[in-house]
């Protein structure tokens, strides 16, 4: 996959937004804002994967724990009961967006409640905010941070190299960290709450990958890249003495310490002219392995080797599967059979055509075999069978010619772990998703192995823009790197991402209003058009054809009924088109660049926007009017919308905290606009069906409310607003596009960049939206209250459950008590959306401020970890003060 970044006018806005100290992350964290009365349930509409997951983590000691890590989507733990991943960054907010880029995970393997990672996106000015240390006692169910003075790159060049990030074995509150751009090796004696850096260790790193990128991108020194413990020459207790360190630097790649960190030398007899991207010890039998490129990765690397490195008598042993000579891939995905130590893997990560290649030795790589073989070339045998079925989309609807085939057994193949429990069974990550087995052992037999997606529940794709038509399929996506997809069922995955053509990215998509089968879409290709139209609601595609000089996406709108189209794409000035796009023409009046939008009624009037200045056309886009309006954002951050049903009604979020910045209405085609001064910031503007009882359609919009960051709802045409989401589910950034369902009450379509399409859906079914200005009736009572304790995760000796308490009454809280008593002597260690005492047994859970207020009909939801012993039962019995709730 390709390198994901944030949109230029993104990281303009946040150089000037996320500037200043962030806030502490953790999942009980009180949220700010009035929330809504009802609670929300959020979900991903499910993809499945999407993007590079370059690390995979085992716990050494407990079977089925294992974590993944992503360049910008997060973490995930993995759920064995279920075959899903669990995301545990989602409580990243708005100011630490960077925090979603996971460069390095460990899990302690002498204490495997305990989880460390190390965040941070870009090394950069990308990424305004330094890198961190996130701790977490409960698998990352809740976390506690610790700032860097250095920044971390999630996304950076290199970054499938390590694991960086290193608990000792036998003394865990020692941990290690390897730092990029020159910062050296770190250490924690605390159980990561502090970190000083290690000025013994001699070298800082040297490798970067272009020098002469002025961006800081590809010219970052890329640092230490990987910590390994030798655990048999510790004791528990006792500091592990013998320490191996990979770093950045061709020449000296591996560094030892025989002295627990004391004192570092780097490794005698070494080779040179490469990159050491893994170093994985068989303490066994006394072995190092290390995968070697000629570049740092992900994507570049043209030359490899494979070593094995004696611990007891320092000799090297060149155990490359191929020649040197024969290589035109690095490798770097490696690992060994934790259960019979003499079988080693390892992956040709840079081997994109015709496809990756899995290495595997039962000897200590005295010999080896692939996954595949040629016959007779073109032809293949391979000793595995794909399986599919659960994302289909991983064929990218091609049809290639041999030897490539479909689906590919993957690219960028930087994380390959056998799970230290199971000889069967096999991980590893991709460009696009996280594949699995578990008959690996088939391989050795000469029988196929069997290779699935093992993704569900990790969502990696970046959202640029979102659109819920009236009429069709609830979803249409636009996203990097794989395109976008069409949601008929938000539950399950499509069947294919848009094809014919395939954009590596799309940037726009609009559809026709009052035809809405008829949609648009735009976006990124190496070579071929770059837009592209479907006149059955997006399930079916044509390509269009390119006016001269275009070179990306940029934005798109389609005219109310479908008639014509307006595109801003990068490389030209504007241009519109009759009918699908055979010939365009220019634009006049209307700035190169600009965000165009169309208005919802009337099917020749279309809109603008470029660097302060509104512009509308109402000769179907051929000459576009600057607007005399004053006042909006000077810059380019700036996304709008014009409300469905309704001529001229325009909606304008955006700018930047060093000038206007918020949200603005117009009521005449954008002649004039009003700025709301209830809202502080706003980044994003999107529709919904209306409350029941209310006049004009639900607004939903990322933004900054009352001093608190959050996804805020109004029924009452923003006179109003309710914070709908929570401290624990924010995802970063989300200031690319918004939109409601216009179908469903209070649904709602969330942007992130890495973590997928978010939705969310509101308890209050009545659609009264209750607590923001909303209509409608009280449910009919059936009690006065009922609670719902749902157990959300298990693992050996915690736990974590949700708690839904609803007032089924005919009046309205005004504060809350609830009481309950464990009955197997489990124990709160942490609870969030609430206050709460425990006293042996019994727990009662209060109210905060912003959720005081419950109306009839309406609940109120909070969650906790705990502790278990024996049997984790659920309570069967809970009072609302003296009065008995029905439990659930």
């Amino acid at each position: 996959m390709r390198r994901k970044r944030i949109l230029t006018a993104v990281l303009a806005l946040a150089a000037g937004l996320l500037a200043g100290s962030p806030h502490a992350l953790a999942a009980d964290a009180t949220p700010r804002a009035t929330a809504a009365a009802e609670s929300y349930t959020w979900k991903n509409a499910r993809i499945d994967g999407g993007g590079f997951v370059p690390g995979i983590v085992f716990n050494r000691k407990e079977k089925n724990l294992a974590y993944a890590r992503t360049d910008i989507g997060g973490a995930y733990r993995w759920q064995e009961s279920t075959r899903t991943w669990t995301p545990l960054l989602d409580s990243v907010g708005w100011a630490d967006w960077g925090h979603t880029g996971v460069v390095s995970l460990a899990s302690d393997a002498a204490d495997p409640n305990k989880v460390y990672a190390a965040v941070g996106t870009y090394t950069n000015s990308w990424d305004p905010t330094n890198g961190a240390v996130l701790r977490s006692g409960d698998r990352g169910a809740s976390w506690q941070k610790t700032d860097l003075p250095f920044k971390l790159g999630g996304n950076m060049p290199g970054r499938g190299m390590g694991e960086r990030l290193a608990v000792d074995p036998n003394k865990n509150s020692v941990l290690y960290l390897g730092a990029p751009s020159g910062k050296g090796l770190w250490r924690s004696t605390d159980s990561g709450v502090t970190w000083s850096q290690v000025t013994a260790f001699p070298n800082v790193g040297t490798y970067v990958q272009d020098p002469s990128d002025t961006s800081g991108y590809a010219s970052d020194n890329q640092g230490i890249v990987w910590v390994t413990f030798d655990e048999s020459t510790g004791t528990s207790g006792t500091a592990t003495k013998t320490i191996y360190v990979g770093v950045a630097d061709k020449d000296n790649a591996v560094y030892r310490s025989t002295d627990a960190g004391a004192t570092w030398s780097r490794l005698a007899g070494q080779p040179t002219g490469y990159l050491a991207h893994k170093g994985v010890l068989d303490t066994v039998n006394g072995y190092l392995y290390i995968a070697y490129s000629d570049k740092g990765g992900p994507y570049d690397g043209g030359k490899g080797r494979l070593m094995r490195y004696a611990t007891a008598t320092g000799t090297w042993t060149d155990i490359s599967p191929v020649a040197e000579a024969d290589t035109y891939y690095g490798f770097s995905g490696l690992t060994v059979d934790r259960q019979k130590p003499g079988t080693v893997m390892a992956t040709a990560y840079s081997s994109w055509w015709p496809d990756t290649q899995i290495f595997r030795s039962t000897d200590s790589g005295g010999t080896w075999t692939k996954a595949w073989d040629y016959t007779s070339y073109p032809n293949r045998a391979n000793r595995f069978t794909m399986d599919v079925s659960s994302s289909p989309w991983l064929t990218w609807g091609a049809n290639p010619s041999p030897p490539e085939q479909t689906p590919k057994l993957g690219w960028m193949t930087e994380a390959l772990e056998i799970d230290p429990f199971n000889s069967a069974r096999m991980m590893y990550g991709t460009g696009a998703t996280i594949y699995g087995t578990e008959n690996l052992t088939n391989w050795d037999s000469g029988s196929q192995f069997t290779v699935k997606p093992m993704v569900q529940g990790l969502e990696e794709t970046a959202v640029n823009d979102l659109a819920s038509p009236p009429t069709g399929a609830p979803l249409l996506s636009a996203l990097g790197d794989v395109g976008g997809f069409r949601h008929t069922d938000l539950t399950k995955v499509p069947s294919m991402m848009f094809t014919s053509p395939n954009f590596t990215t799309t940037t726009s998509l609009d559809f026709a209003e009052t035809t809405p089968n008829t949609v648009v879409r735009v976006g990124n290709l190496d070579s071929g058009p770059h837009v592209a139209f479907s006149t059955d609601n997006g399930a079916n595609w044509f390509a269009g054809t390119d006016p001269s000089g275009v070179s990306g996406g940029g934005t798109v709108a389609a005219a109310a009924d479908g008639s014509r189209f307006v595109w801003s794409p990068a490389g030209t000035g504007v241009q519109y088109t009759t009918g699908f796009g055979t010939s365009w023409q220019a634009s006049s009046g209307i700035p190169s660049g600009a965000v165009v939008e169309s208005d919802r009624v009337d099917p020749k009037t279309f809109y603008g926007f470029k660097s302060g200045k509104f512009y509308v056309s109402s000769d179907g886009g051929a000459t576009f009017t600057a607007s005399s309006a004053t006042g909006l954002p000077s810059g380019d951050s700036v996304r709008f919308k014009a409300l469905p049903g309704t001529k001229g009604d325009v909606w304008l979020a955006g700018g930047a905290s060093d000038g206007a910045y918020g949200l603005w209405h117009s009521t005449d085609s954008g002649a004039t606009f009003t700025k709301l001064s209830n809202v502080e910031q706003a980044d994003t503007i999107g529709f919904g069906k209306a409350a029941t009882g209310a006049s004009y359609q639900t607004l939903y919009t990322s933004a900054k409310i009352s001093g608190v960051r959050g996804i805020f709802r109004s029924t009452d045409k923003g006179v109003t607003w309710t914070r709908i989401n929570d401290d624990a589910h924010q995802w970063g950034w989300t200031g690319a596009a918004i939109t409601g369902d216009p179908r469903v009450y209070g649904r709602v379509y969330v942007s992130t960049n890495g973590q997928g399409v978010v939705y969310g859906d509101t308890s209050d079914t009545s659609g009264g939206g209750s607590g923001d200005g909303g209509g409608g009736t009280d449910p009919t009572p059936t009690g006065a209250c009922a609670v719902t304790y749902t157990i959300t995760n298990q693992w050996s000796g915690g736990f974590q459950a949700d708690v839904k308490l609803a007032n089924t009454g005919t009046g309205a809280w005004s504060g809350w008590s609830l009481n309950w008593a464990f009955p197997n002597g489990q124990t709160v260690s942490q609870l969030w959306n609430a206050d709460y005492t425990q006293s042996g047994a019994a727990v009662t859970a209060k109210n905060v401020t912003w959720n005081a207020n419950v109306a009839a009909g309406a609940s109120v939801s909070f969650g906790f970890t705990g502790s278990w012993t024996g049997t984790n039962a659920k309570p069967t019995a809970f009072k609302l003060g003296d009065q008995s709730c029905t439990a659930g």
